[in-house]
């Protein structure tokens, strides 16, 4: 019987491979990027200053993590991502996460790893941050049992009278137009935040020892402000 339990004791030692250097670091830096995003997540929900600089803040670990160590890891802690925050928060606003900054992030690091040009990277990413948010504010708007979408319908609706004083224009706008402007300003916000994400990872980037694509020359005077 001592035979038998040390010979099971060897050949589990055995199947067992250490890990080399490569995979040590890979677990280390999706455990701690993935903590990060988590955090930055739990305090953009929960403290009531600082929303823009977390929202920024938010797509860029995983995003990071994808172009030092590959699509597979970004994908691995997505998903740690989402079970880290369902285990703290809640299986309702855990995943939350996901819309639109997880996908976003997902999205930028995978187009960045590929090094996808600046033009399509913007282009899909804003489509999907404007999804995202029309997928948080309907989820949100089922769990509170109110429709929020009344909000961003209200800030479309204050533009279009703003416009139609400072112009002058006759123009009675129907509540169609008014869902459509709103839309709009969604999309443009998405367009500003996705810009701003592609600046910060080509300025911080580098200095992770991790770069993405340069921009396009017709954004060189607005991106390459640095002259180192």
């Amino acid at each position: 019987m001592p035979d038998l339990k040390k010979l099971l004791i060897e050949r589990t030692s055995n199947s067992i491979k250490p890990l080399t250097a490569g995979q040590s670091l890979q677990l280390v830096e999706t455990s701690y990027l993935t903590a990060a995003s988590a955090l930055i997540w739990i305090a953009l929900y929960y403290l009531p200053l600082g929303a823009a600089f977390f929202r920024l803040a938010l797509p860029l670990p995983l995003a990071l993590l994808q172009v030092r160590r590959g699509p597979k890891s970004g994908l691995e802690g997505t998903v740690l991502l989402v079970m880290l925050l369902i285990a703290l928060m809640g299986p309702i606003r855990g995943p939350l996460v996901l819309f639109p900054y997880g996908f976003l992030a997902l999205w930028l690091g995978w187009s960045w790893f590929k090094g996808f040009s600046w033009w399509l990277s913007w282009g899909v990413g804003v489509f999907i941050g404007t999804v995202g948010f029309l997928a948080r504010v309907f989820l949100l708007s089922f769990l509170v049992g109110e429709n929020l979408w009344v909000v961003v319908t209200r800030a479309g609706s204050l533009l279009l009278e703003r416009i139609i004083d400072i112009f002058h224009l006759p123009l009675v706008p129907d509540l169609f137009f008014v869902q459509v402007i709103a839309l709009l300003l969604v999309v443009f916000q998405e367009l500003i935040f996705v810009l701003t994400l592609h600046a910060i990872a080509f300025w911080i980037f580098p200095k992770l020892r991790a770069s993405i694509p340069p921009p396009p020359r017709v954004l060189h005077a607005l991106i390459l402000w640095d002259p180192l």
